[in-house]
């Protein structure tokens, strides 16, 4: 099948770029999105097509993604993501039954959402005949571009900030990449990576400097669609640090919206970001396009602990025009989120998907959703990669056992 890319376009002036070639930020220095030719797409492509696709996982929108040849698209198993009710949680802050769902992305390669990003971004560069690949990385996308690049064959070089928790990078250095710690944020690694293109070579994976990782996060779009049979959700709570998910789901709700998949409302896309890292929050609360560099930013949700990010204003963007809202919530609250869940429904979360809970649970308690309204909670990776509280109960087999205690 042909690919349908057209051009690239800049998301801040409109100027068109030619596709086909190696592009980073355009000449504004802003995300460079891909376009296609819709309508073409639309003449030859049906959702049976889709339904009826082989493709592991994602790949299964091969029609509205970059990558023209199969023999690029890097695969590690891909799955589509199931959707999770909270039922017992959901009850406990006034959700009706079935409205708190729970997309679980940490089903995917590498135990997260960044699989999707990095494997589009990996296999264009791949396409592209580019051999060196470096990232900044609070964890999770260091792990995804290290697993990718090696199965394509590529070198792989990740920084992180000093304090990334330790299994992640344990976790980026054993897939094979060069990795380093850099005492500083995400913002002061990318700064590194971006200083070492001349020098060293690499092409820079960070978020939103070259045009593909969109492309990839937009599949957690189609894929929504496809799952409510081509329908959407009232409202997405999306944890947001660097936002591409947030801005590429929207972009894939723009696309299937001009091939009339999809009719009726978008979304409402909510931002999540925590109280000690909240730039977009600021900036929406503000009425500002832009957001500003958060200073000395912390949070337990090391995944959005992104105080600077070059797509804020797309993130602003998708937020107001689908009538949505940017929300940030204390880390007592994700922590409590966190527990809550997994000791009534039994889901494991990470922190930044506990997050999106915790949100939702405010809003819920504030009045701007609806206890009935289907809300999407965005689990963006397994909770197995985060710390948890050690286990003090002991037994000993040699001593009568006191069974009153498990009564």
């Amino acid at each position: 099948m042909p690919g349908y890319v057209s051009h690239l376009e800049c998301s801040i002036s409109g100027k068109r770029y030619e596709a086909g070639r190696v592009h980073g930020l355009s000449e504004e220095g802003r995300p460079l999105l891909v376009r296609y030719d819709l309508e073409r797409l639309k003449a030859d492509v049906t959702k049976a097509d889709i339904a009826a696709s082989t493709a592991p996982g994602f790949w299964r929108y091969a029609p509205f993604l970059p990558v023209e040849d199969a023999a690029n698209r890097i695969s590690l198993g891909e799955v589509m993501t199931p959707l999770i009710g909270v039922d017992r949680w959901g009850a406990s802050v006034g959700a009706a039954p079935g409205a708190a769902i729970v997309k679980d992305e940490g089903r995917l390669p590498t135990g997260s959402f960044k699989a999707r990003g990095l494997a589009l971004a990996v296999s264009m560069a791949k396409q592209f005949g580019l051999d060196h690949l470096a990232i900044p990385t609070n964890g999770n996308a260091g792990a995804a571009m290290a697993a990718y690049a090696r199965r394509a064959g590529m070198r792989a070089t990740v920084l992180c900030p000093e304090d990334t928790p330790d299994i992640n990078i344990r976790e980026i250095r054993q897939q094979g990449a060069e990795t380093y710690r850099v005492n500083g944020l995400i913002n002061e690694c990318g700064r590194i990576v971006g200083g070492g293109k001349e020098s060293v070579g690499w092409f820079d994976l960070s978020t939103l400097k070259e045009p593909y990782r969109i492309e990839g996060k937009k599949t957690m779009g189609l894929e929504l669609a496809e799952q409510f049979g081509w329908r959407l959700p009232d409202v997405i709570f999306y944890p947001t640090g660097g936002g591409t998910g947030l801005i590429g789901m929207w972009k894939a709700f723009q696309e299937l919206r001009e091939i009339g998949w999809i009719d009726g409302p978008l979304p409402r896309m909510i931002a999540v970001q925590a109280e000690g890292c909240a730039p977009i929050v600021k900036a929406y609360e503000a009425g500002e396009e832009h957001a500003p560099l958060w200073d000395n930013a912390a949070t337990v949700a090391a995944g959005i602990r992104v105080p600077v990010a070059v797509g804020d204003f797309l993130i602003l963007r998708a937020v107001r025009e689908s009538g949505g809202r940017a929300v940030a919530v204390a880390d007592a609250d994700i922590l409590a989120t966190l527990d809550a869940i997994a000791a009534t429904d039994g889901l494991l979360l990470c922190p930044e998907g506990a997050a999106t809970a915790a949100a939702h649970a405010r809003a819920l308690a504030e009045g701007w959703v609806r206890p009935e309204e289907t809300a999407i909670l965005f689990n963006c990776a397994t909770g197995l990669k985060y710390p948890m509280a050690p286990v003090e109960q002991r037994i000993d087999k040699d001593a009568p056992v006191d069974y009153s205690r498990f009564r």
